[in-house]
Formats: C-alpha cells, structure tokens, sequence
C-alpha cells in the first residue's frame, strides 16, 4: 500500500470535476485534482522520475513500490511549450515526498485561457481517497493506491 501526497496547496476536487475526459471519466488511472494556491509544485511520493514531458506541463514518477504517478499541470497546458514553467528534476532523478518538481506561472497560464487544475493520477490503478474536499497543503495525504 502506497499513499500519494499533495504536491501543492490549493483546494482538493474530484476528478469527476476536471473538465477534461481524460481525467474525468479516469482514462489514465484514478486519483485527485488540486486547484492551485501557490506556486510550487512538490513530488507527492518517493520514486524516481521516470519523464518530464518536452512542453514540462506534465511530470511522471514510478513510485518505490513500482506504481506509476502522473502529475498534469493544468489542461491543455501542453499549447505553452514550456514557458510557465521551471521544472526542477529531469528524469532518471530520485525523489522524496516534498522534493520541488517545478514552479509555475498560473497567471500566464489564465491569460493564455488555460485551466490550472493540477490532476494527479494513479496511472492503471483504483484508489482509495483519503481527502476528497477541502484545502490541502504539500504534503497532505490525498489517496491511496490499491493494489
């Protein structure tokens, strides 16, 4: 049993919120959205990075215990090549719940009409929330990975 750690503050949603199907209707695996308070964005497990997306708007981690994590910084963030953010790990990195990933620039991210909304997904797996509402801070259990 692994569990899966906020990687930012904001407000906990529900995937069934994103508006976006891939997330919503859990094509990739199941999970949790943040909507973002700050700009840091921190590894939610320990593991390694195993890629850093060419437009760094999305981040995937295998955990210690071999289960694949996905950050997706923002929908549709893909568009921006890169320029809000300032990612921090490359891959083949080892990481440790609370390690800065990146830092991001949500407001250019809102004036170029793109969603901030930060899914963080178990990839091919069920989980189990442990925080389904509410504010949550880096840190903070969000879910956890069944087997």
């Amino acid at each position: 049993m692994e569990i899966c750690y906020s990687p930012l503050a904001g407000k906990a949603v529900n995937l069934d919120q994103v508006q976006d199907e891939m997330f919503s209707q859990r094509m990739l695996g199941d999970g949790m959205a943040v909507q973002p308070e700050a700009r840091e964005i921190y590894s939610p497990v320990a593991g390694e990075i195993t890629m850093v997306y060419e437009t760094q708007h999305a981040i995937g981690i295998k955990t210690e215990g071999g289960n694949e994590i996905l950050l997706h910084i923002g929908i549709d963030t893909v568009m921006l090549n890169g320029t809000p953010f300032d990612t921090q790990v490359q891959v083949g990195d080892h990481v440790q719940p609370g390690d800065l990933l990146t830092i991001v620039d949500w407001n250019y991210i809102k004036e170029k009409g793109c969603d901030t909304i930060v899914p963080i997904l178990a990839i091919n797996h069920k989980v189990k929330l442990l925080k389904s509402k509410g504010t949550v801070k880096p840190g903070e259990a969000l879910f956890e990975i069944e087997a």
